[in-house]
């Protein structure tokens, strides 16, 4: 059956502000699910609150909404477009889902006329409420875990004291696991039984005895209005049953299922997923199976909606998930549309991979001092990357490059941990740096046996760590002299990175790099096609891999590259790497638009980025998409076969900013600001210098590369003083102290963990207010998009913020010094493109506390709050088609526009909450209000010395 013919106008609820547990998967969906219902003349109006995403952008939807997720707004709507049919509410994660649920019981759908689309309020109702989902897999025969449930702490504890320990506790109506935990211990049951209850909307626990060891298992599947199923892929956890699968290493497809198991769970779950409601879309099933040969399955849960699993589902297969569950959702059949990477099957031909996925997640423990570093069943990381390589060995290595945690990939870099009493306990306690511990602990020569005895982890996976350990151990007796081009070959083919092979043979990475040229070991480019190469894809969707040459007949020796380059004047954007506090979407947001920009200059657009939850690598954003880590050598590699005009690193956080030194060193040319700008402004002491030359204030300062001399710069600089290392983000290692030992100490402490790095130091300026500004400049003319005053006093991060827009309390004075300075900055940095120039206003003197050159982390707010495509424009500045002042600037708000932070600190309750120069928040929202006199406003300014943490 074609698409419903009454749907005219859909709402589209998005997840608000990235938290731990929701973060841009959700954003992906959405964004997909809009372009998916416009290709069908549906009119398309979003309602979310977070500015960062590519997603409530103007281009995206017919009527974007930034308001609060809140029934008050969605009525708002709804009298303003008395239109709308149906509300999707699949695609924003749980937080759209509660919104959903809450507006049906309060009967706004009804008095509306607006259908639900996409999924049944009764199958959201049986999968979140714990009891009724048992009892139903009971009925249909589904086993489950023995569990039981608890509406009071009485009920909790006569459940414990009849089940044993260990045992599980998870909260109904929650996400990312919160209220979620394994009680080991007796002595621990009260104080977790008692958080479940309190994390509960509805103050209910399941209570479940633990499957210790069981192995970990997900499916995700679509289904249409007239029952058919496709299964879209099979992710095993590498990690067993008890760490969220937020926090999993997973794989896909699963490795260690027999073919009768798996073919037993894809029964069981299109069962469940018939039962629970007659609904068309996306289903996320997960199941435990036993570690014996008698491969048992129980049923752990089922999400009747497009989930975190989903995104990267989708970029694992290229099977767009959220696009079809959308089409799906307006009466679309799986057999009526198309397969979007072929183009020439349908849509109900199920992903064959011929590679596998790691995707690892990625943590900020950094962020939060004294938090709880373990992994359970409550979700704690902010992001993830993902690898795609022919083996497990390859993919992992690449996932571990993507990190950005300086690492080289798994081990051969020297940075093995060689305690053994603390690697037997990361391994007990599964801890973030498990993947590298298990490593570290095999190169120890700790038993596989005992390494699986601990983790529970299964032999097969703990057999790929040895073997590639037994290889790293044959490489070493070699030098880059006698090395064999087999072995090189063998290497690079499991994941090793050239500088890992460099560590073994003891020589540096370009030598590595150069044998590598000398015996032909290149790298070769394939397509994520979806069908294993069954059916020709129509897509430019490439990983990299190394494969043994083939001869042909006439003798000549090749590897096959399915990367075709063209002979058209090429751009390489590079992304931003996993998610992160400091490094969120909003430069996600950045890459997309600076593609697109350069799409409308006639380049052919080539995206390099890593992170599967994201619209940048979507297989359709850029005209060539390489899902590769933003590492050196991929990036060399993929730059050395397209040949572009240059490379554009402003766009993608400091990851991208890191490489361009490299890149200038190798003669590639950085699109926009030089390398040398970008460097100076990096460099704290260099910059300082800059604005004494041009008569610019700044706080008193002065430089130290080890405690002893911040010892005395300190006799220098009154106290406080920040102390800020050169070349991060997100304020890292940033702080304020008040006395020599506080001082010294924070000295020590960051040189061991950014050895050799500049730190400057410069007197606090207490009791100032803080202003920042975007500007975009051509090296001659700059326009200041935006200033934001901060309701916050100096001192709190930028990130953690509220941020105004325009200010709310700088007289006429201290504006135009500010627009004086920031013109002036971004001259003599000789800026081509975005900068972002931060200040501290006291007694009327608005003082430099630094520059970026690059997007900042507010220009999507300000492109959203004034209605203008701010990066669309910088990107045309930096490729010279365009100069300041070619654009008609018009930008439009009435009232101002506030940038609220969102912290996610409820995953670590034990920690210190107090805000300070380093950033903590996880998202961020926006806040329109007509006037000063606005509560919400009130409210926010009557609290601002609150957090000041020094």
């Amino acid at each position: 059956m074609p698409k419903n013919p009454k749907l005219k106008s859909i709402l589209i609820i998005g997840s608000g502000p990235i938290i731990i547990g929701q973060a841009c998967e959700f954003d992906y969906s959405g964004s997909q699910a809009l372009r998916s219902l416009r290709e069908d003349g549906i009119e398309t109006i979003l309602i979310n609150s977070n500015p960062a995403t590519i997603m409530t952008d103007p281009s995206m939807a017919d009527h974007v909404y930034l308001l609060p997720l809140t029934t008050k707004s969605l009525i708002k709507i709804l009298k303003e477009h008395p239109q709308i049919d149906a509300v999707l509410p699949t695609m924003g994660g749980q937080t759209a889902l509660n919104l959903c649920i809450e507006a049906d019981e309060k009967g706004i759908w009804n008095d509306f006329g607006v259908e639900i689309i996409g999924v049944d309020i009764d199958a959201i109702n049986i999968t979140e409420d714990r009891e009724k989902f048992r009892e139903l897999m009971l009925k249909i025969g589904i086993p489950m875990a023995p569990q039981a449930t608890a509406t009071s702490y009485l009920k909790g504890k006569e459940i414990a004291q009849e089940f044993g320990f260990p045992l599980v506790i998870r909260a109904s109506f929650t996400l990312g696991g919160a209220g979620a935990s394994f009680v080991h211990r007796e002595e621990d049951f009260d104080r977790l039984l008692t958080h479940g209850l309190e994390e509960s909307p509805i103050h209910e626990v399941m209570i479940d005895k633990a499957l210790i060891g069981w192995k970990e298992f997900e499916l995700e599947l679509l289904r249409d209005a007239n029952d058919n199923v496709v299964i879209i892929c099979s992710i095993e956890n590498m990690d067993p049953m008890g760490i969220h699968t937020g926090d999993s290493i997973t794989v896909a497809p699963a490795m260690t299922l027999s073919d009768r198991t798996y073919q037993k769970m894809r029964d069981m779950a299109i069962h469940m997923m018939r039962s629970i409601g007659d609904f068309a879309g996306g289903c996320n099933v997960q199941f435990a199976v036993s570690p014996d040969e008698n491969e048992d399955i129980i049923a752990i849960e089922i999400n009747p909606r497009v989930s975190r699993s989903s995104a990267l589902a989708s970029k694992a297969t290229g099977y767009p998930i959220a696009k079809i569950a959308a089409k799906l959702a307006i009466g679309y059949h799986l057999d009526e549309l198309q397969n979007q990477i072929t183009k020439s099957t349908s849509a109900l031909f199920e992903p064959t991979l011929d590679y596998v996925i790691v995707k690892i997640p990625r943590w900020n423990f950094d962020k939060f001092e004294g938090s709880d570093r373990t992994l359970g069943l409550q979700m704690k990381s902010v992001g993830e990357v993902m690898g795609i390589g022919r083996s497990f060995q390859e993919a992992l290595h690449k996932a571990t490059q993507s990190l950005e945690i300086k690492r080289n990939g798994l081990g051969a870099d020297g940075k093995e941990n060689k305690n053994y009493e603390q690697i037997i306990e990361k391994l007990t306690y599964a801890s973030w740096d498990r993947v590298f511990i298990i490593y570290d602990a095999i190169q120890m020569g700790i038993p596989l046996s005992r390494i699986h005895e601990i983790t529970k982890i299964d032999m097969w996976f703990l057999r790929q760590f040895e073997d590639l350990f037994f290889l790293q151990k044959e490489i070493s007796t070699y030098n880059i002299d006698t090395i064999q081009k087999d072995l090189l070959l063998e290497a690079k083919q499991k994941g090793y990175g050239d500088r890992q092979i460099a560590h073994m043979l003891g020589c540096l990475e370009s030598q590595v790099y150069n044998k590598r040229e000398e015996f032909g070991v290149n790298r070769v480019y394939k397509l994520v096609d979806t069908c294993a190469a069954e059916f020709k894809a129509q897509t430019p969707y490439y990983y990299s891999t190394f494969e043994s040459d083939m001869e042909t007949a006439d003798g000549n020796r090749f590897a096959h590259n399915e990367s075709v380059v063209t002979d058209k004047k090429k751009i390489i954007v590079l992304g931003s790497g996993p998610n992160r506090i400091g490094q969120g979407i909003e430069f996600d947001y950045c890459c997309v638009h600076g593609v697109l920009a350069a799409a409308e200059c006639g380049y052919e657009t080539i995206m390099i980025n890593c992170n599967p939850e994201t619209v940048s690598t979507d297989f359709d954003t850029a005209d060539k998409l390489y899902f590769e880590p933003v590492f050196w050598e991929h990036i060399y590699d993929i730059i050395k076969h397209e040949k572009p005009e240059g490379v554009i690193v402003q766009l993608g956080g400091q990851t991208a900013l890191k490489l361009a030194e490299k890149l200038s060193r190798y003669g590639i040319k950085i699109i926009g600001t030089s390398f040398e700008s970008l460097d100076l402004a990096e460099d704290r002491g260099s910059f300082s210098n800059l604005l004494k030359e041009n008569n610019i204030p700044y706080p008193e300062f002065d430089t130290a590369e080890s405690a002893d001399e911040a010892l005395a710069v300190a006799d220098k600089l009154n106290f406080p003083i920040l102390v800020r290392p050169s070349y991060v983000l997100g304020g890292q290692g940033m702080k304020i102290v008040i006395n020599k030992k506080e001082l010294e100490e924070h000295v020590v402490s960051l040189l061991r963990s950014i050895p050799n790095n500049k730190l400057l130091l410069d007197h606090y300026l207490e009791g100032a207010i803080e202003a920042e500004a975007d500007a975009i400049c051509d090296g001659e003319n700059v326009y200041i998009i935006g200033i934001m005053e901060h309701v916050e006093p100096c001192g709190i991060h930028s990130g953690d913020s509220n941020a105004m827009l325009p200010p709310f309390n700088l007289g006429d004075l201290v504006m135009q010094q500010i627009k004086d300075h920031t013109v002036k900055i971004a001259k003599a940095l000789h800026t081509v493109g975005l900068i972002n120039i931060q200040f501290a206003i006291k007694d009327d003197v608005v003082y430099i506390i630094e520059a970026n050159p690059r997007a900042s982390r507010t220009v999507p707010f300000i492109a959203k709050a004034y209605g203008e495509p701010y990066v669309n424009y910088a990107t045309k500045v930096m490729l010279r088609e365009n100069k300041v002042t070619d654009f008609d600037f018009k930008p439009h708000l009435e009232g101002y526009a506030i940038k609220q932070p969102v912290f996610s600190f409820n995953k670590f309750p034990n920690v210190n909450k107090k805000l300070g120069p380093e950033m903590k928040s996880t998202g961020e929202s926006i806040l329109f209000i007509d006037s000063l006199k606005d509560d919400q406003f009130y409210d926010l300014y009557s609290r601002r010395k609150m957090y000041l943490n020094k």
